[in-house]
């Protein structure tokens, strides 16, 4: 059966907030019980790729604080250019993710939903669970997929929707996952838009509604093994 403190956790970000914004809580549930928890972002911004260096400067301070808000055992960072991944050959990805998999070993995966509407959410998917089989990957036990407010709901679902088959407990991570939310500054806006705190407090109470608890995450698992 799985269980969040099942570690070492790794979860696996297209851009920095969406880790918290989809498993925020899980991810703090695992660190308080002990579980190395490592988070690996594949995009980044830079002035080379056209970004003012102001908002690099505060996506570095971001990404540093939200670090150390967590308590992360590691933070690993690829650095691909944001929005452009389709431009990527998808072995350069595969392997690129599959070699920070392998350092790490995780025993618990965490990647987007192949449904979300940004596309870096889709070719993320595609790589990252390329590097689940299990005989190249054999820490690996369970793979878990997370929702992203403005991204998953965003999706139009025609094929691919998000069916959350899987809900944690957050009730007491909640508050502390709406805090490390709002050091997203540029990202988090005021409520209807979707990444709010708002929003994200209405999502882990609906969540809970369905599965018994004050305030929940929801995830699909796609591979489970003992």
């Amino acid at each position: 059966m799985f269980e969040p403190n099942s570690g070492p956790v790794m979860i696996v970000a297209p851009h920095p907030d969406d880790e918290t914004l989809g498993a925020g809580g899980f991810l703090l549930r695992a660190i308080e019980a002990g579980v190395s928890v490592h988070w690996l972002v594949v995009t980044g911004i830079s002035v080379e790729h056209g970004w003012a260096q102001e908002k690099v400067a505060r996506r570095e301070q971001e990404i540093s604080a939200v670090a150390d808000a967590y308590g992360f055992a590691g933070v690993h960072r690829l650095n691909l250019p944001s929005a452009k991944l389709e431009t990527i050959p998808m072995g350069e990805m595969v392997s690129a993710i599959g070699t920070v998999v392998k350092s790490v070993e995780p025993t618990t995966l965490l990647v987007p939903h192949r449904g979300d509407a940004h596309s870096d959410h889709h070719v993320v998917y595609e790589a990252t669970t390329a590097c689940t089989k299990w005989f190249r990957y054999p820490s690996i036990k369970w793979t878990l997929v997370y929702e992203t407010l403005s991204e998953t709901d965003a999706g139009l679902f025609n094929s691919d929707p998000f069916l959350p088959n899987l809900y944690i407990d957050i009730s007491s991570q909640l508050e502390k996952k709406l805090h490390i939310t709002s050091m997203f500054g540029d990202e988090i806006g005021g409520f209807p838009f979707p990444r709010s705190l708002e929003a994200v407090g209405a999502l882990a109470k609906v969540r809970g509604a369905a599965s018994g608890y004050t305030a929940a995450e929801a995830f699909m698992l796609l591979r489970g093994r003992t």
